[in-house]
């Protein structure tokens, strides 16, 4: 299994987590969007947090859940993942 983060896992544990659906190609195009105006709002966040901490059985740096766009956190995340590894 990749330990990178992809744009289509953060779309789906959007969707799973926090109940907001952004296709993965919106999410690509609008990553240097605040995931405020894609809807997420910091308990969304908390929960995609807590997703991928279940799923990757590792704590997360504190900082993701203080992420403003989807590309800060996924490099947060994957630097993170990568250094667990």
């Amino acid at each position: 299994m990749s330990e990178q983060i992809t744009v289509e896992e953060l779309s789906e544990l959007m969707k799973k987590a926090a109940g907001v659906t952004v296709a993965p190609g919106e999410l690509q195009e609008r990553s240097e969007s605040g995931f405020d105006a894609l809807g997420i709002d910091s308990l969304g966040l908390l929960g995609v947090v807590g997703e991928l901490e279940k799923r990757y059985g590792t704590p997360l740096p504190p900082d993701a859940e203080r992420c403003k766009t989807p590309r800060q956190f996924l490099d947060l995340v994957n630097g993170a993942l990568v250094a667990g590894a």
